[in-house]
């Protein structure tokens, strides 16, 4: 729990990476993470885009965000990319509600079910 908490703040912190802290409509939103222009973001495109802002931020290219990285929460311990990873994949099948293995638009603008 104590993880998925981190790997989600690190989502805002990497800069503005959560859909509703981007500008402009749901249709522009797809358009910047679906990297091969199928009208569709796969598992691949999401967690390949939304891992940008935590390479950003690994200022070593260590693939661990810790204090060597910079100045980190009190009490917050490393997360790899690994593990930030695995749980952007989780993220990915909550927001996936049409269970076809790809997000549309809508899917990726809607907060993720529990």
């Amino acid at each position: 729990m104590i993880r998925s908490a981190i790997a989600i703040a690190l989502l805002f912190a990497a800069g503005g990476l959560c859909a509703q802290a981007l500008p402009g409509s749901p249709g522009e939103y797809l358009k910047r993470m679906d990297s091969n222009g199928d009208g569709k973001v796969s598992e691949a495109e999401y967690v390949q885009y939304m891992s940008e802002g935590f390479r950003r931020m690994d200022v070593n290219g260590d693939g661990v965000l810790d204090a060597s990285d910079g100045p980190m929460r009190p009490g917050a311990r490393p997360v790899r990319l690994e593990d930030f990873q695995r749980n952007l994949i989780r993220q990915f099948h909550k927001l996936d509600r049409n269970h076809d293995g790809f997000l549309n638009a809508r899917e990726l603008v809607q907060p993720p079910q529990e």
